[in-house]
């Protein structure tokens, strides 16, 4: 029997997997808390619940994200399912997120509902996002071209930054730690009448660490800020403006960049009767970077600016979300590009019905770009409860990711160490469809999830090395096949998360893993509540990855452990001492042109104390 196109997910001989049972639990298990399965608005047109949302979705909220305090975004993101993050260094250095197996940009970035990215490069900046300023992150993995257009293959990650509650007026807090870095960070809130307003700040520094073996120490400065407005209005809809700015210099080997990256949303959200409800978003995101190098200095600044319109109907439990959008990128740089402005314009729509316990959705698509023409992307999604507790789903989307103006337009440049690197102008567009099966358990105290996909894609753009020579190419087919499995719990001053995530990322032509993707990888994080006291740490193992597509170049795999504790000392009072890479293991998951390691820094200490005013 030959299986149709959609539908090898269901049979991924490659890995064995045995679900967890659907057993009979006890009346206080009954029904998942909102803490363990929260409300999203990433994964769908509208707000839903994980389970609802029909996607494999990981949420990361602010009392995680101020334990943990991370020292930069991708400390976040390691170890989640379905994502690996790869770095030429720490401290603000080049960092690529890997979703499911695909290129960094294959995953779309949102900043409260606007998109970051390099127009250029198509990658998002992480490395210098400031994790201070997010209250909530939103993991959403699988496709979502249906919903934002191109380059969602892998998944889209939603940064939502501080918006505090009414109870919060201020805060401010400064911390040092080893390697010389220094933060300082304050925000204050207020609200007259029905407007509310908001701004928080942040400057940290650092000397860094070497980025390869008997380097010099590299260093990274940042400022960064969030200011937001938002009025109620009297129909019950809300007009919101916000911004966020991120601005500072990072050295690398052979020179530094100045930087800066910035958002800018309003937006208007109102409803039009009882069954309709409009928003409208006017969005701008930059990104520039001004690059200080031995062998010249360059400068690339890139804007995207966006309108979108989206309307929600809805009829008893069922509704329909239809939209349009119209974007624009605009290149400003050093370097003579063929083209330098590019526009997109985008109808899109998703049908949510239920039926008892059964739920459907329908996704579609349409994008007319003015460089690569017109790609239409689709989706759909059955979900089936089997009582309050337990739920089934399945899927199967496609998407596409458009090569970017360095992969078809960038002029040829040599490199002082002699290689070489150049835009491909015959480079197609990725196009890829995946099928997944998931089935969760979510109860008043723990949850547990599991899912397996498989993704193929044609023509995969990826980053190839001959004789130090880089040339973007088009992989000609790639299969990746993975299993996502989650589990955690929450109870009697407990918080506890587990992910596992296995991966195959295939050439399919010479059936070499991907490069510098890892196969699996590992991560556990436990705390606990003592009165004024939480102690918690973090376990995160990667499995070995190849830094080429000749699969020659192996990195071995590692295992990290970080620890924290807090102290609430006096009323609104807190003190919060972390521990990065304990036991000070050298590791990296890129390797630089010369073969040398880019090693992530070693063992680092910080400790902060914050004052909230009430």
């Amino acid at each position: 029997m030959v299986l149709p196109k959609a539908m090898p997910v269901l049979l991924l001989s490659g890995f064995p997997l045995t679900f967890l049972p659907i057993s009979p639990v006890s009346a206080d298990d009954t029904a998942a808390t909102p803490e363990l399965d929260p409300i999203v608005v990433t994964a769908t047109l509208g707000p839903r619940t994980i389970g609802e949302s029909l996607s494999s979705v990981t949420v990361v909220e602010e009392e995680a994200i101020r334990r943990q305090d991370a020292g930069e975004f991708k400390d976040l993101l390691r170890g989640q399912p379905g994502v690996d993050v790869v770095t030429n260094g720490s401290y603000g250095k080049n960092t690529s997120v890997y979703t499911r197996g695909t290129t960094t940009d294959s995953t779309v970035f949102l900043v409260d509902g606007v998109r970051l990215r390099s127009a250029t490069s198509g990658g998002a900046p992480w490395q210098y996002f400031p994790t201070e300023l997010v209250e909530r992150v939103e993991i959403v993995r699988g496709p979502r071209s249906a919903l934002y257009g191109a380059d969602a293959v892998g998944g889209v990650i939603q940064a939502f930054t501080l918006d505090p509650d009414q109870g919060r007026k201020g805060w401010v807090e400064t911390g040092a730690g080893n390697f010389n870095t220094q933060k300082t960070s304050a925000g204050a809130s207020a609200s007259v009448g029905a407007t509310r307003f908001s701004l928080s700040g942040l400057h940290k520094e650092t000397d860094g660490t070497a980025i390869v073996e008997g380097g010099e120490d590299k260093g990274f400065r940042n400022s960064a800020g969030v200011g937001r407005i938002v009025h109620e209005l009297p129909n019950g809809g809300e007009a919101s403006a916000v911004m966020m700015q991120s601005q500072g210099n990072t050295e690398f080997d052979g020179g530094d960049t100045d930087f800066m990256i910035r958002t800018v949303g309003l937006r208007l959200d109102t409803p039009i009767s009882d069954y309709w409800n409009s928003s409208i978003q006017l969005s701008e995101a930059a990104d520039e970077q001004d690059n200080v190098r031995d062998s010249g200095d360059t400068f690339f600044n890139t804007k995207t600016r966006t309108a979108r319109w989206e309307n929600t109907f809805t009829a008893g439990v069922h509704e329909l979300a239809v939209g349009g959008e119209l974007q624009s990128d605009e290149v400003d740089s050093s370097t003579e590009f063929g083209e330098d402005s590019r526009t997109n314009a985008a109808l899109f729509g998703q049908v949510r019905l239920n039926f008892g316990p059964t739920d459907v959705q329908l996704s579609l698509r349409g994008d007319d770009n003015e460089a690569y023409g017109r790609q239409e992307t689709g989706g759909i999604a059955l979900g089936h409860s089997f009582d309050r507790s337990h739920r089934v789903r399945v899927s199967y989307g496609t998407s596409f990711r458009a090569p970017t103006f360095n992969d078809l337009y960038y002029p040829l440049e040599v490199f002082s160490f002699g290689g070489t690197y150049a835009g491909n102008p015959d480079l197609k567009p990725e196009e890829g469809s995946t099928g997944e099966i998931g089935i969760s358990g979510r109860y008043e105290r723990w949850y547990w999830d599991a899912a397996v996909y498989q993704l193929d894609v044609d023509d995969l753009i990826d980053l190839q090395s001959d004789g130090g020579d880089l040339r973007p190419v088009n992989v000609n087919k790639a299969r990746i096949r993975g299993i996502e499995l989650g589990s955690g719990f929450r109870a009697n001053n407990w918080d506890l998360a587990v992910n596992l995530t296995l991966l195959d990322p295939r050439d399919r032509e010479t059936d070499n893993r991907l490069r510098r993707r890892s196969h699996q990888s590992l991560r556990v994080d436990l705390d606990r509540a003592l009165g004024a006291w939480t102690l918690g740490g973090t376990v995160q193992a990667s499995g070995y990855r190849y830094d080429d597509a000749a699969n020659e170049d192996r990195l071995p795999g590692y295992a990290t452990l970080d620890l924290r504790a807090g102290w609430e000392f006096a009323r609104d009072w807190h003190a919060r001492l972390t521990l990065q890479n304990v036991t000070d293991k050298e590791y990296a998951t890129a390797l630089r042109f010369d073969g040398a390691d880019y090693l992530a820094a070693g063992r680092a200490g910080f400790l902060s104390v914050r004052y909230d005013f009430r």
